[in-house]
């Protein structure tokens, strides 16, 4: 045990709301008393009288920062010299993260679009709602569930959804958007698998794929019509799929180059990547057909129109491959049927009426549409 030399002690200095407390010690008391009297004869205890035995004083100097706002430390613990206790800088959990936004065009949705939102919004920054004229509860559902909602006044399709979700997206300076459809068949938990390419820098545009048992068998046959029709030599497997991500080089070049405004503009899309020489990836995902069936249109329908959508878009491409071509062929055949109806004619005086009928068949329908397609491709030369 030792006891602190009241004569060598000096009151605490404080200094900017540190203090320092300075003690000198001497040499241990005993209990035995020869020694105690030993120690009383050679060191006076008189005020200012040095020692004789030079005896080296155990300085001890204690530091600690005054906050009211820490916890004391707990009795028989000792601080640290300088101890602060700042708090960490917590890194944001969204850092490293691409600002990403989930679009939904809707038409009367409001059986799936409340769980599609909320489910959505954990793994994107914001969910943007396009109602196309809904008529029923879909606007204040996907409101409620924490959408923004842009509401286009009327019923004007699906690819005029896209394009004000690519106008919404490039205004706010998102660097990826997630398209998906808001009748609940696909899963919002997927939007990770999407996004990841995007992320790693390996895709520009992704499509998510769907396997074929996963679908019904009248959803089968379309599909495979539809990739075929929408194939230019790519190996795209499920060009239909409109759970698609596109990264902020590709919203700026679809945003404004997308035409149509029905549902081939999933086909549009991928025409215009191709053309831009973006790069396309593909992620499996997982599509859900329940006992109820939310789609707004037939699905024989919904067929027609996307193939009569691609046949244009391809003609208005290459007007010349796709309709100069065939009508030169025809115009030959129909040709060459009309000189047999003449031999035939000068050789036995006999009219073949239904030989010259396809002749004139192929004929005139030929011609027309080769100088339809000189005339569509002069249109595209000027334009370019």
């Amino acid at each position: 045990m030792y006891d602190k030399d009241p004569v060598r002690a000096r009151p605490p200095a404080h200094v900017e709301g540190w203090f320092a407390e300075e003690t000198t010690v001497p040499l241990p008391q005993y209990i035995d008393a020869e020694r105690d009297r030993w120690i009383e004869r050679h060191m006076p205890r008189s005020i200012g009288q040095e020692s004789p035995i030079g005896t080296p004083a155990l300085r001890c100097e204690v530091q600690e920062q005054i906050n009211p706002l820490r916890t004391p430390a707990a009795p028989g613990n000792r601080r640290v010299v300088s101890e602060t206790t700042e708090a960490a800088a917590i890194p944001s959990r969204r850092s490293g993260r691409l600002r990403t936004l989930a679009a939904i065009p809707c038409f009367n949705e409001e059986v799936a679009i409340g769980s599609v939102v909320l489910r959505a919004r954990q793994h994107v920054d914001e969910v943007l709602v396009i109602d196309d004229g809904c008529t029923d509860s879909t606007v204040k559902v996907a409101r409620d569930a924490g959408a923004t909602v842009i509401s286009h006044g009327a019923q004007k399709g699906k690819g005029q959804g896209i394009k004000s979700a690519l106008k919404y997206a490039v205004g706010h300076n998102y660097d990826c958007l997630v398209l998906m459809d808001g009748d609940g068949q696909h899963n919002p938990g997927e939007i990770p698998l999407l996004v990841e390419p995007i992320l790693a820098d390996t895709a520009d545009l992704v499509i998510g794929f769907r396997t074929f048992d996963q679908m019904p068998f009248y959803r089968r046959f379309g599909r495979a019509v539809l990739d075929v029709a929408s194939s230019t030599g790519c190996s795209i497997t499920d060009s239909q799929c409109g759970f698609r991500a596109l990264n902020r080089k590709t919203m700026e070049s679809m945003l404004g180059t997308l035409r149509k405004d029905d549902f081939s503009t999933e086909s549009e899309m991928l025409r215009i990547a191709q053309e831009r020489h973006l790069r396309i990836g593909e992620t499996p995902i997982n599509c859900k057909y329940g006992d109820f069936d939310t789609s707004t249109k037939n699905p024989l329908s919904h067929g027609m129109e996307v193939l009569g959508s691609i046949f244009w878009l391809a003609v208005e491409k290459r007007p010349l491959l796709h309709i100069g071509l065939p009508g030169l062929a025809a115009m030959l055949a129909g040709i060459f049927l009309l000189l047999r109806f003449f031999q035939g004619f000068s050789e036995t005086g006999l009219v073949a009426i239904e030989q010259g009928m396809l002749a004139t068949l192929f004929l005139i329908p030929g011609t027309i549409a080769l100088m339809l397609g000189l005339m569509l491709a002069l249109i595209a030369r000027m334009r370019e």
